[in-house]
């Protein structure tokens, strides 16, 4: 007879799974309020760079907007696919 193994689950401790769930609530709030930040001084390195005349100011704001656009889309798309790769996180 061949031992089949048991599938091992990761389990937060009684109690803790609150405040997971409230730091986790705590770093995504951060990182929506750094998307904004991103957003509004990029917006600003354009609008600087046009009026005093530094195109480079202008392309680096411009560029600065591209990327928060695409981190803000990879906030949005990662997340699945991470829990799509790990499962449900069991062993097993």
């Amino acid at each position: 007879m061949i031992p089949v193994p048991l599938q091992i689950c990761p389990v937060a401790p009684p109690g803790a799974q609150q405040y997971a769930d409230q730091l986790t609530g705590y770093v995504l709030w951060g990182v929506l309020a750094l998307f904004v930040v991103g957003v509004v001084v990029a917006l600003g390195a354009v609008v600087a760079g046009r009026i005093f005349g530094m195109p480079h100011a202008s392309r680096a704001g411009v560029i600065g907007a591209v990327v928060v656009f695409i981190a803000a889309i990879a906030y949005m798309v990662l997340p699945s696919m991470v829990a799509a790769i790990t499962g449900s996180g069991c062993i097993g």
